[in-house]
């Protein structure tokens, strides 16, 4: 008696796989994509010195807090929001462009901080950052 693994056709296995093939290939691709990002050649070069100085101005920073009771503050001081239009305009008319840190509390008023926001816009102030922790 006989036994018979599988059957009996002689072209069931005359194919190779390629997958493990494939497999290499993208590894081997993606080792080298990531060697010639890193192996960047950059070209020699001598520079000429010039006796040019970069200038930069410090830029100066306005801290404005608003709390949870819509109080607006500059710097430590308490003000109205007259107030801080007024000076909001006299900071866009001195021409130094200053930064606006704007510190809100996570309890305040939506309100207050769009009237700080517009009064900044309106005074032609666009440098404006939020603080948060």
């Amino acid at each position: 008696m006989a036994f018979q693994l599988g059957e009996d056709d002689a072209a069931s296995m005359n194919e190779m796989n390629l997958i493990p093939l494939i497999d290499v290939m993208l590894v081997l691709m993606i080792i080298f994509l990531l060697t010639a990002t890193v192996l960047n050649p950059t070209v020699a070069l001598n520079l000429p010195q010039t006796s040019a100085e970069v200038s930069e101005q410090p830029v100066e920073i306005i801290q404005v807090s608003i709390d949870k009771d819509a109080g607006i503050f500059w710097d430590s001081e308490a003000i109205s929001l007259e107030e801080l239009d007024e000076r909001l305009q006299e900071q866009a008319l001195v021409g130094n462009d200053p930064s606006i840190h704007l510190r809100a509390d996570k309890d305040g008023k939506y309100d207050t901080v769009a009237q700080v926001l517009a009064s900044a816009s309106q005074a032609g102030l666009s440098k404006i950052a939020f603080v948060n922790e």
